[in-house]
């Protein structure tokens, strides 16, 4: 690859840095898209950089066409801070090697939010991708991926692909108790193609990640919206009934009328991890209710507290007392854990200036002191002359 002249790539940050977005984690190691900072073009003279090892360059491109895209490491000082990476995440890029596509991510910029399942950050709205038919739809199974999104706080979207797998009655049925839930929902086929530019309009502009269990067609859906990403597909077990994993990591993807939308590997059953206390506003139907109604204890869990404003006759009240008992035992479990060490400690500069410096926390990295080394010599002597 021919090396670009000085003006044509992009300028750094006062920091010493190149900011971009982080595309992909595989392993140790992350594509970054870097942003186009330079007045001038710097696609003129730049290769695109190399490939994800399936040839699928131009999948990653998550900002203007050209613009740099390094294969990087991350620095050894936030793996001591314990920083993690995610896919969406804003960075700062040093140790640029144009010519071979390589870099260093020496900082993570502040989130605007972050889901941990499935990991990404920086997300505008979450698709719940669940299908009709092959695997079966369970309502448990469904409410478990909605609760976890609307604890995160953000913007969700419910699709139900297969559609052509499944009669008009069933899927008129299933978008009529989902509609009563509180969530409008969106029935595709990647097959037929139904229902596919509808779905993508609402991802136009935006950045939207894939969320749902394992084959329910999230591939097959993204390779109906972007047919250049070209990715893999697998059928569901028969003896299960359940998708086998075909989506390894996760990935941004650049759609073709602008926006990002993430790839995700399915999970069936995901972990709940809020307190009991915030269950209740993970439902619709109970916000609703708080609305009309009263409850006698401004605490209450809606379980078996008398004058509940909340208990009553709606079709996922059972559903939320299975994950009512599960918060309880999360919070327990939470409460018994010891409290961490602080990852930072404070230390004064030269000029008396306080600054934080990460904490070796595992014994293997501190120095014996002099005292102990003589110790152990003394020891070592008497063991000898013995």
């Amino acid at each position: 690859m021919d090396t670009a002249s000085t003006a044509d790539l992009p300028l750094p940050t006062p920091d010493g840095g190149w900011p971009g977005s982080v595309l992909a984690v595989q392993a140790n190691y992350y594509w970054v898209q870097l942003d186009q900072l330079s007045p001038s073009d710097p696609s003129e003279g730049l290769s695109e950089g190399p490939t994800d090892g399936r040839g699928r360059s131009d999948s990653l491109a998550g900002g203007a066409a050209g613009t740099p895209r390094l294969l990087c490491t991350r620095r050894a000082k936030l793996k001591k801070l314990g920083q993690r990476v995610m896919v969406g995440d804003r960075v700062l890029v040093t140790e640029p090697d144009w010519v071979g596509g390589r870099g260093a991510i020496a900082a993570v910029l502040p989130r605007r939010n972050c889901l941990e399942r499935p990991p990404i950050a920086n997300v505008d709205q979450v698709i719940v991708v669940f299908a009709l038919k092959e695997p079966d739809l369970d309502s448990l199974q469904l409410t478990r991926f909605l609760v976890l999104i609307e604890h995160s706080g953000l913007a969700l979207r419910v699709v139900l692909s297969k559609s052509d797998l499944a009669g008009a009655a069933e899927r008129q049925g299933w978008c009529d108790r989902l509609r009563q839930w509180g969530y409008p929902c969106h029935c595709l086929s990647s097959q037929t193609g139904e229902g596919v530019l509808a779905l993508l309009s609402e991802l136009q502009g935006r950045t939207s990640v894939l969320a749902g269990p394992s084959g329910v067609g999230k591939s097959s859906l993204i390779n109906a919206l972007i047919p250049a990403a070209d990715l893999r597909v697998g059928a569901v077990s028969g003896k299960l009934a359940r998708g086998r994993h075909t989506t390894r990591h996760v990935e941004l993807l650049q759609l073709p009328q602008g926006g990002l939308l993430a790839d995700t590997p399915g999970f069936n059953q995901p972990d709940l991890t809020c307190f009991p206390a915030e269950l209740a506003t993970c439902f619709p139907e109970i916000r609703q209710r708080l609305q009309r109604e009263t409850c006698q204890f401004t605490d209450c869990l809606h379980d078996e507290e008398p004058d509940c404003g909340v208990r009553g006759d709606w079709e996922r009240y059972a559903h939320y007392r299975v994950l009512l008992a599960e918060a309880i035992a999360y919070q327990n479990q939470i409460s018994q854990q010891a409290t961490p060490d602080a990852r930072l400690k404070l230390r004064m500069g030269q000029a008396g200036q306080p600054h934080y410096e990460p904490r070796l926390a595992q014994k293997r990295y501190r120095r014996p002191s002099r005292r102990t080394q003589q110790q152990a010599l003394e020891a070592l002597y008497q063991d000898l002359d013995s």
